[in-house]
């Protein structure tokens, strides 16, 4: 067994087994934004094809499986714990985002290269950091629209500009 897949294992324990102490509240109300975002993602991985961004030793199929893994697996749980800590406080969730970003695009970038995850040839460092920190700000913006409540529903009395009844 090779060191990536190794890795691959333990981040899949380490990472979901951490979701237990997630309330499952917040898991229900941040799923959807997690899910949105990872459809991005496997757009991305789709494109990547197409543009060859990066390639995965083994090809098409191992591509998947890594894409599958990453999405899945550090995506889909730091998405929530990041959701679930920050909701609410911009700056705090971008600061948080900023700096899980620049980790993932340099030092976590050059690792996974060297262990054999993948290699990147038309994407960057950089262009790597800027996607995944617009897809962060592009989350927040999915996450206050899904829960704001529908104007369209909510009547008003007239004069006390309170509210009546929801349709």
């Amino acid at each position: 067994m090779n060191v990536a897949n190794i890795f691959r294992i333990l981040n899949a324990i380490i990472l979901w087994g951490s979701m237990f102490f997630i309330p499952g509240k917040s898991i229900k109300r941040f799923l959807p934004v997690t899910l949105f975002c990872s459809c991005i993602l496997l757009i991305e991985t789709l494109l990547s094809f197409v543009f060859k961004w990066w390639r995965v030793k083994g090809g098409k199929k191992y591509m998947v499986y890594d894409s599958i893994a990453f999405i899945l697996g550090p995506f889909f749980t730091v998405n929530i714990w990041v959701f679930h800590l920050t909701y609410g406080k911009f700056i705090r969730y971008a600061g948080l985002n900023l700096i899980i970003d620049l980790l993932f695009a340099y030092p976590l970038n050059a690792f996974f290269q060297k262990i054999g995850h993948y290699k990147l040839y038309k994407f960057t460092s950089f262009s790597l950091f800027i996607s995944a920190f617009v897809y962060s700000l592009i989350n927040y913006g999915f996450q206050m629209l899904y829960e704001r409540p529908p104007k369209d529903y909510i009547k008003t009395d007239k004069v006390s500009k309170t509210e009546l009844t929801v349709k």
